[in-house]
Parts: structure tokens; C-alpha cells; sequence
């Protein structure tokens, strides 16, 4: 092939309406790249396969921690490196918070700051008409994560979020429950409920709660699970209690944000709750449904946690066994008030306190898992497992992952599974005849 032909070749692969996105971050920040994928198939442009070139690339970046900062500016480089002469378009937080400081990289070609996300489409490319900024498909093809609400009105000390995703707005119950429709046609069976602070929904200014969202989501034709995917203690009160409980497919299990277990740091980080309050909400579900189970967010290393504040952190993990624990080691993040604050603790204070924290949680997950070797349950196939070859991996409705022998099944259907084994990873099982 001579050198005319093949670069003839590279410029008319440049010249097609291709696309690659980048996501760091939140399950928002996936909703709405996916809603940006949507959006661009129904314009005609086609996701960029492995070794094309893209001619658009948008990276929805996060500010979070320091971590998701370092990921976001390398996501940009790393596209420019594989997609030359593209159009690289920034959004999402970090772009909200260091818009300048993004602009100057000179492989960005344009930034669009959180409240404009919706109509990015339309400022790059320029489109008059877009079609709808919703979601008809989302990751893999089991479980579809709805976003129902932005922004937060918290404004606690350590976090950013308030500054750049402004203050807290609601979706419209009517468009939510169509886009959940959608997704049931496409062959969804399980939707979460996901927003940066969905505690807050109200209907868009329609006086709904998040109790009458989850009970008309519950009434959708062909949903199997339904889940809420984070919500502060404070926000479990009976109205959502009974929704959940008393639900077709909601699940018995849930995300709810714990960050310390000592309420001299919660006062400190500005949460609207207490240890107390924390624990009532658990044992009102727990009442409610003995297999109910629980994940958690914890950050350690907040300014001045001390070592007994620590341990009640550990405490609290150890009374109510979580499921899963994301954690975090702190972040400072300018303009937040637990930047300024005396006490700062050692990174090599924090990273000990990390450990602990990640080998705690391991154990009493596995801990609760032992609780179901020998019960059979539903669980929802969802992929081949990478670690284990031949096994499925799975998840009951409340949230253990299950191994499932590949045999004959496949995924996105739902079987019954005894649990045969405990593993650190996960519980083992097969299907019951």
C-alpha cells in the first residue's frame, strides 16, 4: 500500500462522525455520558471501536478527591494521544472548579461548565434541535442507573460538590418514569434510583417525595429490581421505610452514608445527623427485614479525628457488619472549610487508618455472608466473571455478589441459587433444580 493510499485512508477515518467517551467519577457522571452517547447515535455519529480515530471526544470529569483530579487531567491527555486532531470537550466538576486551568491544556479544544451539561451537544457541534437529554441504555445490560436529581444543598465541610453542581434540583416524575419505561423495553430488569443527593427529590418543584417516586417506579410493567442507590440517615424516615418494604421489586438493600462513626467529627464535617440517628434508621429496617443489608461511605483522616474517634468508626462497622465500605481517605479541596481547619492529620496517620478500615470491612462482610451459605435465593446474571473463568457473577436483591458455574446460562436472566460456599471474594453457589 503506498503512502498516498494509506494516509488517504487515515484522513477519511478522521472525517467520520465517530465519538469516544471518558467518565471518571459518580454514577451521575455515567448517566449523563450516557446520555450523551444517546444523543450523539441519534445525530449519527457512531461510538468509536478500538483503533479508530473519534472525531469529538467529551471526558466528564471529577473533582472529588485529589485522586479524581490526577484521573480526569490524564483521561484528557490519554485521549489526545489516541484520537489526534479530535475536538476534546471537557465537562464535569473539575472543569466547573479549575475551568482555567483546563482551557490552557493545550489538548483541550472547549470547556462546558455542570449547569450548561445538558446542552453541550448543541454549543460544540452546533445542533439546533437535540434530541432529549435521557438515557435508553447504560453500561452493561442488567442494571440501569436513573438519575432523578443534581446538585446538593449540604454544603458539608469537606466536599466541593455544592460549589460545582449548584444547588439541589429535581427531574420531573413524568420523565423519569419514561425513561425507566425505556429501559424496561431494552431489556433492563434492574433500575437504581441515583442523583448527588437524592434525599432532596421533590418532583421538580411538585411537592413528591422520594417515597411517591419509589412506589410509582415500583408499579412500572416489567421492572424485577429496584434500588436507591445513596441516601443520608436522615432521609430513611417511615414514608420511605414502608415504600421500600412494602415494595414488588424494591430491594432490601441500601446505600446509606455513614462517613464517621464519631459525632464530634460528624458535627465538625457539618452532617445533619448522629451516630444515634444513624443506628435508628438501621435497626428500622432491619426490623422490617431480617436480610436487609447495607453499604456505607467512610472518609478517614478528617481533620482532628483522633484515635477514639477512629475506633467508634470501627465500632459502628463492627455492630452493623456492611455488606460493602467505600472509603476514602481525606481530601483537602479549596474552598471547602475542612481545608482550613487546625489538626490535619498525617498522610502516614491516614494511610494506617485506610488499612484497618479496608481489612475490617473484608471481614465482616465476609462475616455476614456466612449467614447464607445454604440458602437459596434469586440472584440476577449479570457477567462473566473476569477473576473466576466459567462462572457467572451475580447479585441477590440484597446485594451479595454470588458465583455461578457458566453452564448453560446466560446472563440478564434471573435463577435460583444455592449458596454452597463462602469465599473472601463472594459467595459460591449453583442453580437450584
Amino acid at each position: 500500500m503506498n503512502f498516498t493510499f494509506f494516509s488517504g485512508i487515515i484522513l477519511s477515518m478522521k472525517k467520520k462522525k465517530t465519538f469516544s467517551l471518558a467518565t471518571i467519577g459518580c454514577r451521575t457522571n455515567q448517566y449523563e455520558s450516557a446520555a450523551y452517547a444517546k444523543q450523539l447515535r441519534e445525530l449519527g455519529y457512531v461510538e468509536a471501536v478500538e483503533g479508530e480515530f473519534a472525531a469529538l471526544c467529551i471526558v466528564n470529569t471529577c473533582t472529588v478527591t485529589e485522586g479524581a483530579d490526577r484521573s480526569s487531567r490524564h483521561q484528557i491527555r490519554k485521549l489526545a494521544r489516541k484520537h489526534p486532531d479530535a475536538k476534546i470537550v471537557v465537562t464535569g466538576c473539575l472543569a466547573d472548579r479549575l475551568p482555567k486551568e483546563i482551557e490552557a491544556m493545550e489538548e483541550v479544544s472547549h470547556v462546558v461548565p455542570n449547569k450548561e451539561k445538558e446542552s453541550l451537544l448543541k454549543q460544540i457541534l452546533p445542533e439546533e434541535e437535540l434530541p432529549e437529554f435521557a438515557i435508553d441504555h447504560f453500561g452493561g445490560h442488567t442494571r440501569a442507573f436513573v438519575k432523578v436529581q443534581d446538585g446538593c444543598n449540604s454544603f458539608c465541610t469537606y466536599c466541593i460538590i455544592p460549589y460545582v453542581r449548584g444547588r439541589s434540583r429535581s427531574r420531573s416524575v413524568d420523565a423519569i418514569l419514561r425513561e425507566v419505561e425505556t429501559l424496561i423495553n431494552k431489556g433492563y430488569k434492574e433500575v437504581v434510583i441515583t442523583g448527588v443527593n437524592v434525599g432532596d427529590f421533590d418532583g421538580g418543584g411538585k411537592d413528591v417525595s422520594l417515597a411517591e417516586l419509589v412506589r410509582l417506579i415500583d408499579q412500572s410493567k416489567g421492572l424485577e429490581r429496584l434500588r436507591i442507590s445513596s441516601i443520608d440517615p436522615d432521609e430513611v424516615d417511615d414514608a420511605l421505610l414502608e415504600a421500600v418494604i412494602e415494595g414488588k421489586t424494591t430491594c432490601h438493600s441500601m446505600h446509606i452514608v455513614l462517613q464517621s462513626g464519631s459525632n464530634a467529627i460528624l458535627k465538625r464535617m457539618n452532617r445533619k445527623y448522629t451516630r444515634q440517628m444513624f443506628l435508628e434508621a438501621i435497626d428500622k429496617l432491619k426490623e422490617a427485614s431480617a436480610d436487609f443489608t447495607f453499604t456505607t461511605d467512610i472518609i478517614v483522616g478528617f481533620p482532628g479525628e483522633t484515635d477514639t474517634d477512629f475506633e467508634e468508626t470501627l465500632d459502628l462497622m463492627r455492630q452493623i457488619q456492611f455488606a460493602k465500605v467505600h472509603m476514602f481517605p481525606f481530601s483537602r479541596r479549596d474552598r471547602t472549610r475542612a481545608a482550613l481547619y487546625p489538626n490535619q492529620i498525617p498522610k502516614q496517620v491516614m494511610q494506617k487508618r485506610k488499612a484497618q478500615v479496608l481489612h475490617l470491612c473484608e471481614q465482616i462482610a465476609f462475616d455476614l455472608r456466612e449467614n447464607y451459605v445454604g440458602r437459596t435465593m434469586p440472584i440476577l446474571l449479570e457477567d462473566l466473571d473476569s477473576t473466576k473463568p466459567g462462572y457467572f457473577s451475580g447479585h441477590t436483591e440484597n446485594f451479595l455478589e454470588v458465583l455461578v458455574p457458566e453452564g448453560d446460562l446466560v446472563s440478564n436472566q434471573i435463577v435460583n441459587v444455592t449458596c454452597t460456599e463462602n469465599t473472601p471474594t463472594g459467595l459460591v453457589g449453583c442453580v437450584s433444580k
